[in-house]
């Protein structure tokens, strides 16, 4: 379970972090999600295929959280780790994917009914489900798996959880809570790759004893 962990989580930050440099250099992600409909869709059209793949790299590094919320959840007897992590990574899957499936679709149609039907994705897939209950149930999976770790990794996950959880404030007009969101996924991703570093670290360590006495 430890490897399976491991894996999943680096793979993810890794992946998190490629599709946001890549986004926010090319596409002005993610304060471009608080532009006008048609600015938003203008922008997209410029390379509609660059912006829909490094969503779904995106996609991708969200979904494998739910693999490594399982192995977590069987690693530490945790229901409510396995349970919380898989949640977050469908709401994320759900909000994100919309680049990707839906999208294309309506940037290429371009009429006042597309634009329409953008917005209502817009709002309920991604501020609602992907944006704001993403982020909460994002921190609250931080929060139970920092607890099981040594001080300064519980403290750095609760950090990354806050900063996260302060997205849920984006929707409310808080400006700060764009910048302090987005300061909380790089502390997470961070932390993602060092939970993975300890969890195989602790694998070995553990093998280390048995290794020994067969010599």
């Amino acid at each position: 379970m430890n490897r399976v962990a491991a894996a999943c989580l680096t793979l993810a930050a890794l992946l998190a972090a490629a599709g946001f440099t890549a986004l926010g250099s090319g596409f002005d992600y993610p304060a471009i999600l608080q532009e006008p409909t048609g600015h938003i869709l203008a922008l997209y059209r410029s390379a509609p295929v660059a912006v829909s793949g490094w969503f779904g790299v995106l996609v991708v590094g969200a979904a494998l959280l739910a693999p490594a919320a399982v192995a977590l959840g069987r690693l530490y007897g945790s229901t409510a780790i396995a349970v919380v992590g898989v949640a977050a990574a469908v709401v994320q899957v759900i909000g994100l994917s919309r680049w990707v499936l839906v999208v294309p679709f309506l940037a290429r149609d371009g009429s006042e009914d597309a634009q329409r039907t953008f917005e209502t994705l817009h709002f309920w897939l991604g501020q609602m489900i992907g944006e704001t209950l993403g982020y909460a149930l994002t921190a609250v999976f931080t929060l139970l798996v920092a607890r099981r770790f040594g001080r300064w990794l519980a403290l750095s996950g609760v950090v990354a959880a806050v900063l996260v959880a302060t997205g849920v404030l984006v929707p409310l007009g808080v400006e700060l809570a764009r910048l302090t969101n987005f300061a909380g996924y790089v502390v997470w991703c961070v932390w993602l790759i060092a939970v993975a570093v300890a969890l195989v670290t602790a694998r070995t360590a553990a093998r280390a004893p048995h290794s020994s006495g067969r010599r």
